[in-house]
């Protein structure tokens, strides 16, 4: 049980980075449809903890170190190269997104300049990628609890403390920007997006565990954690929105109304988790590519992310509304190619092990 809890804990530490954990993917894709983004919110645990579920389990099947693999077995030539694009693009543009995002957190919570938390993150993501994958995976693990402590809390404290009605927030909240026609299509784009983006470091942490029934369970709790996860937050941000959705980082701002020093506490929390899905995601991009451990890997480990601190000066909040509903719509073949998965591996006579 402790292995499952602790792939689950790295799952959610993947996927979970700075647009959740700063309030503003919450915003965008769930507390902008009001009431119905509790709804958006199920729909997104449900497919979150069958395809969390689906992705360990192939990786232990397979006993893969790398995405590539398993997505061609599991799709086939042509879908699979679709696929494996898209898990690319994704790795990269996510891990743009939360370099950027490093940076928006220290300049909001101490007023830093942007470059600061860039390059501090670009640093401690390339120290890291040295590392073995057993203790990539626990770093990732390891900071989950505290962000689970601290939305609690905060959710707690919006609920009891908010002054409006929800009937008076609901029209406020209405009024967000939305990238998506209805909650629907919202909550399975979020899921899908996230999905791409944790699929890499999901197949992988599969992969390091032998026993298939462990790794399936661990990626089914890690799904089911993240849904708790979202539904506090929405109510967090829900029960304040008139207050917070100005702010590039609504939990992170709500924080700091509380307390200054819980806000400095909440901006360490925000960046471990900033730098646990930047770490899964440069991690797998360069997987892909290159074999861990080697000095090929190191050097194009260097590369990519020093690519990525420059790129991520497009701006925090542009690239999460561009980037990560793009990336949801192509996620989408990723799920079909999951959903396909089991008849496939078993016409391939790929059996639990």
């Amino acid at each position: 049980m402790f292995k499952a809890i602790k792939i689950g804990s790295a799952f959610i530490g993947v996927i979970v980075g700075a647009g959740f954990a700063s309030g503003q993917e919450i915003l965008q894709y769930f507390t902008s449809f009001g009431y119905m983004g509790i709804a958006a919110a199920i729909v997104s645990t449900i497919l979150f903890a069958f395809l969390g579920m689906s992705l360990t389990k192939i990786g232990s099947r397979l006993q893969t170190l790398s995405h590539k693999d398993a997505i061609y077995t599991i799709s086939g030539r042509y879908l699979g190269f679709i696929v494996d694009v898209i898990l690319v693009f994704t790795l990269f543009g996510v891990g743009v997104v939360m370099v950027a995002g490093a940076g928006s957190s220290l300049n909001q919570q101490f007023g830093l300049p942007i470059f600061v938390g860039s390059v501090i993150l670009s640093i401690l993501i390339v120290l890291a990628m040295t590392l073995n994958l057993d203790k990539v995976i626990a770093i990732i693990g390891s900071i989950t609890p505290f962000l689970l402590i601290a939305i609690v809390g905060i959710a707690i404290y919006s609920i009891f403390t908010m002054e409006l009605s929800f009937s008076e927030l609901n029209p406020i909240a209405l009024e967000q920007e939305k990238s998506f026609p209805n909650w629907f299509v919202s909550g399975v784009n979020y899921a899908s997006f996230n999905i791409a983006v944790g699929a890499g470091m999901a197949i992988v942490m599969g992969g390091s565990e032998k026993n298939e029934h462990v790794a399936a369970l661990g990626g089914l709790l890690g799904g089911l954690g993240i849904g708790v996860l979202i539904v506090l937050a929405h109510f967090a941000i829900f029960s304040q929105v008139d207050v917070v959705a100005a702010y590039d980082l609504p939990l992170l701002s709500l924080v700091n109304s509380i307390s200054p020093i819980l806000g400095v506490i909440m901006s360490i929390i925000l960046f471990g988790m900033i730098f646990n899905t930047g770490l899964g995601m440069f991690y797998g991009f360069v997987a892909r590519f290159f074999e861990p451990g080697t000095k090929k890997f190191l050097i194009a480990s260097i590369v990519t992310v020093v690519i990525g601190f420059i790129l991520s000066f497009v701006g925090f909040t542009d690239l999460v509304s561009k980037v990560y509903s793009t990336i949801g719509y192509m996620g989408l073949f990723l799920i079909i190619a999951l959903i396909y998965a089991p008849i496939r591996l078993k016409k391939l006579g790929i059996t639990r092990r």
